[in-house]
Order: structure tokens, then sequence, then C-alpha cells
């Protein structure tokens, strides 16, 4: 961004003048690149009933039509009862077809659930899935007092009891690389149906999931079309509401839905409440003074200048996720 014309830093400088413009250029964009760029009939979105795949779903019909779209559901054991209800919801409320292909016995096949309790187990011996639940988080306070991400594992039994010690980087990269499986797996069951019937597949990341890569490569990575990469996770909400999204899943909390016990995106990943993050994210990637941000977001100069570089962190341990294949030509 040229400085001289940056807009002066608010809370209101991630809002979208014309929200139904931006819809209506997004179809448009989309369906040109499903059936002219990439010339497939129709497109494939694997839907959760979070507010990403909704928007990206709702994109999708605007562009192409519903009878040229499915929505394949892809739960797991692990999977919140919620995540199928409201994607029902919704895609019955746009008048797509949908596919629910459960995928716990391919994993269970491939030995997702038992490689991440082996490292589960090596951290918390008493831990049994059937007596707790279990989720894997990264200290909150570290990305404003710049220190690097610290995971720890936490077991939750039936009465609501939680235990909680930090992870050892050999049990937490066993968790994260078995836990993984989940997202390719449904990568692969979304091609399946998208080759079988000439579709395309569209991906469903924001801007800040892409860019700090919170996702998995040739899993939620995987997709022809990126139609809402280019958005805040504040402005996904804001097309949202223009596209008619069920209320329900605009208020719903954005999790991971990755592991047994619930938890939120914040806990698992961005160490910051994404209104929060959006903003101090745009501030970072156009190169405004912390001291002009900490004004506006009631931080100390120094908390953000600590936020930025957990930022410039993320994006460059993350950077090999974004690459395409090295190529010896």
């Amino acid at each position: 961004m040229n400085l001289q014309t940056k807009k002066p830093y608010s809370r209101d400088i991630l809002l979208i003048d014309d929200i139904e413009s931006e819809c209506a250029k997004i179809a448009l964009k989309l369906k040109n690149d499903i059936f002219t760029v990439l010339k497939r009939r129709g497109a494939i979105v694997g839907i959760s009933g979070g507010i990403d795949s909704s928007v990206s779903l709702a994109l999708t019909v605007k562009a192409i039509g519903p009878d040229k779209v499915t929505g394949i559901m892809l739960p797991e054991k692990d999977s919140s009862d919620d995540s199928k209800r409201l994607a029902l919801q919704l895609a019955a409320q746009l008048g797509v077809k949908t596919i629910e292909e459960n995928i716990s016995a391919a994993l269970n096949g491939i030995g997702c659930y038992k490689r991440r309790d082996e490292a589960v187990t090596a951290v918390f011996p008493e831990y049994n899935p059937e007596e707790y639940t279990m989720k894997i988080g990264v200290n909150p306070l570290g990305i404003s007092q710049n220190l690097p991400p610290v995971f720890s594992v936490s077991i939750i039994d039936k009465k609501g009891s939680e235990k909680n010690k930090i992870l050892p980087p050999k049990e937490y990269l066993q968790i994260v690389a078995a836990s993984n499986f989940k997202q390719r797996m449904r990568m692969s069951m979304l091609y399946y149906h998208a080759e079988s019937n000439h579709y395309a597949v569209i991906g469903t990341p924001n801007k800040h999931e892409y860019e700090q890569g919170f996702f998995v490569k040739y899993g939620d990575g995987g997709a022809d079309v990126l139609p809402i990469v280019h958005l805040y996770k504040t402005q996904v909400y804001q097309l949202a509401k223009i596209l008619d999204i069920p209320k329900e899943i605009i208020e719903r909390t954005p999790t991971s839905d990755t592991y047994s016990a619930e938890q939120t995106q914040e806990e698992f990943f961005f160490q910051l409440p994404f209104k929060e993050m959006d903003l101090i994210w745009y501030g970072y990637e156009n190169g405004y003074d912390p001291a002009e941000v900490s004004a506006i977001m009631n931080k100390t100069e120094e908390e953000i200048q600590s936020i930025y570089k957990g930022f410039l962190r993320k994006q460059k341990t993350t950077e090999y996720l974004r690459m395409l294949p090295i190529s010896s030509m």
C-alpha cells in the first residue's frame, strides 16, 4: 500500500463499502474459474456448519446455481453433532444436494486415533479415550509477550475435571501429524466426488487461515479455487449477513472441530480473538506504526510490536505450506 494513500487506522478499517458488490464480484470470478478456467461442470464444497464453509457454499450457489453444487459432509467420531445439523440446515435453505461420508472407519484403518492416543498416553499414562476427551492448545499470552508458541495437551474426564501438561516436541508433532489425517482424508473424499462428477473442489480458507498457516497441506488447503482467501474473518461475517446465512451459524464460536474436547480456533492456533486479530493483522501487513495501532486497540505499543513479530514468525514457519512442490526443471 502506498503510504501516502493509507487510510487513518480505525476499528472500521475492515468494513466493506458495498458488500453486495463484493459478493457479486466473487461470484462472477468463481463462475469463470469453474466453467472457463477449470472447464468443470459444477462444484463440490465441503460443509461443516462453520462460517467459512457456509459463506463459500452460498457464494458458489450464487455463482453457478444450486443444481450444479453438491455439499459434502465429512464427519468422524470426534466431530460436533452441531456441524451436521447446521450444514444440513444451510444446504436445505440454499436448495443444494448433500452427501454424507463418515470417515471414522478410514481414519481408524490408517491409525489416526491410535497414533494420536499413543502420544497423549506418553504424557498422561492414565489417558483412555473411553474415559477422557482431549485437545491441544497454544499459550494464549505468548503472542503479545513475544514468546514462541508453547503447546499443551489437556485431558478432561466425564465429570469435567481437566488436567494440562506442556507437550514435548516429539509428542506434539505426533499428535498433529496423526490429526492431520482427518483433513487429508476429507480432501481425498472431496476429490472423489469432484472427479466422478467432473466438478471443481471449492476451498474454504479465509485470509488469516491461509497466510498464517492454519490449514493442512494437501488437506483443507487442497482445492481448485479459494474464493474467500482474500477476506479477513470479520469480512466473511459481513458477507454472511448479506447471503442470509442462518443466525445460529453466524453466532457459532469458530472451532477447530478436530479433537474430542471442544476447542476454539483461538485456543488452538491464533492466540487472539479474531475480531481483534484481524484489525492488528491489517495494521501489520499494511505498514501501520505499532503506536498508531496500539492507540486504537487499547494495547501497549510493546504488545502490538510483539504481536507483529508473532505474525511474522507464523508466516515464516508455515511458508512451506503455501509452497508448490520444488521442481527439478
